[in-house]
């Protein structure tokens, strides 16, 4: 007799079929209906003013969301099926609910348009994300191009874009001219994830440490933990303006690199 749930197939059918799953498979698609959860959970919680608590579920809900990808890979894991939950959940965890969480505590003061300026950020963030997938299939793209993102990265839009909330438990008094000030804001990162601007991603850096920088590494890591667990509004609040600041550095090695790449590429033409 046929159960009530269809059977599970991580491929879409597409594979041979087996009778049991490995439970390797499952965890990460488990992983990302937890981000889910945290993501929606946090909208809840903002609409019931318990703000701290809701931005704490929607930081939650994007680390889970950036750890089922990792954890799939190495378990090697991977399936069309959790490829589609996690695009999906990206639109919950990182466009929706910083969207909708920046808008019960701040954007509501502006009245309509703090509603268009939530609008707008989780439009652009599933259209950030529906590039970003569009491009990893992308053959004529130059190898070196993938240590840049196309625009910020839709987690990094999600931290930046709660900014004027990380100030407001600071001590920032929300009156409706700091309002409108955030939907400006909302708009500014909402542009910044759907433009070119070249982001550093990192990726050339590898999963390789230099013996010497292990240690500094290990420290570096650890002060970032205790200043996030002593003082977390002020933490997030400098390291989002930080990486506000390094926009333009990214922008300025992006330049320089492609100026070497294009004059490698006309030396080897002119051998």
């Amino acid at each position: 007799m046929a159960g009530p749930f269809p059977p599970f197939e991580p491929h879409g059918g597409a594979g041979p079929r087996i009778r049991e799953i490995p439970l390797r498979v499952i965890v990460p698609n488990l992983i990302t209906v937890l981000a889910i959860c945290a993501g929606l959970s946090g909208i809840r919680l903002a609409f019931e003013h318990r703000m701290e608590m809701a931005v704490a579920m929607v930081l939650i809900a994007a680390f889970l969301d950036g750890v089922d990808g990792r954890l799939a890979r190495m378990l090697k894991a991977s399936s069309k099926f959790g490829e589609q939950m996690d695009s999906l959940a990206d639109i919950v965890n990182f466009g929706v609910a910083p969207a909708l969480v920046l808008y019960a505590y701040l954007l509501d003061g502006a009245g309509a348009i703090g509603w268009i300026a939530a609008l707008l950020f989780a439009i652009a963030c599933a259209l950030r994300l529906a590039r970003f997938n569009v491009m990893l299939d992308d053959p004529d793209r130059p190898a070196w191009q993938a240590d840049y993102f196309v625009g910020v990265p839709a987690p990094a839009g999600a931290v930046l874009v709660m900014l004027p909330v990380y100030l407001g438990f600071l001590g920032l008094e929300p009156t409706r001219a700091v309002a409108f000030a955030a939907c400006a804001y909302t708009l500014a990162i909402a542009f910044l994830m759907v433009s070119r601007l070249p982001v550093y991603s990192g990726k050339a850096s590898g999963s390789r440490v230099r013996r010497e920088l292990a240690i500094p590494l290990i420290l570096a890591v650890v002060l970032c933990a205790l200043l996030l667990a002593s003082y977390p509004w002020l933490t997030l609040a400098v390291s989002a303006i930080l990486y506000l600041v390094s926009l333009a550095w990214s922008v300025r090695a992006y330049s320089q690199r492609a100026a070497r790449e294009e004059g490698g590429l006309e030396e080897s033409a002119a051998e």
